[in-house]
């Protein structure tokens, strides 16, 4: 099982609206130990917080940092009048990266919070699930 971590002062993302919503004191004063938690946003709405292993959060700050610096990388490119095709090249490399990450997160979000919810009996977490797969495939 995955380590359960709450982090109440984050930004949420909602997929509904696809935005950050920033997150005041926790109104109910519960910390919530997992996907379904118990803390309300100042809207009243349930905030969902990963609660990924250290492992698996160090896996994908390290890939993201990778990605990071391929960015800095092609920006550099561009700045030394690079040939086109070298930068594109360099481009689809970057969103390869990018996609594995998401492409971690989203397996890791399937085998935790998706299950957790759907036994929860939150069966919308389906539809909430598809939005965010086709956002991905973009």
């Amino acid at each position: 099982m995955m380590d359960h971590q709450s982090h109440p002062e984050e930004p949420v993302l909602t997929a509904a609206e696809g935005s950050a919503d920033v997150v005041g004191t926790d109104i109910v004063g519960q910390q919530a130990d997992s996907c379904h938690g118990v803390n309300l946003d100042k809207n009243g709405r349930p905030v969902r917080k990963s609660h990924h292993s250290e492992e698996m959060k160090g896996n994908l700050i390290s890939r993201l940092n990778r990605v990071e610096g391929q960015i800095r990388g092609i920006k550099g490119l561009i700045e030394k009048d690079t040939y086109c095709d070298d930068v594109l090249t360099q481009i689809a490399a970057a969103q390869s990266a990018l996609n594995s990450v998401g492409k971690l997160l989203l397996e890791g979000h399937m085998k935790s919070c998706i299950v957790e919810r759907i036994q929860a009996g939150e069966h919308e977490v389906v539809d909430e699930l598809l939005v965010t797969v086709r956002k991905l495939m973009k």
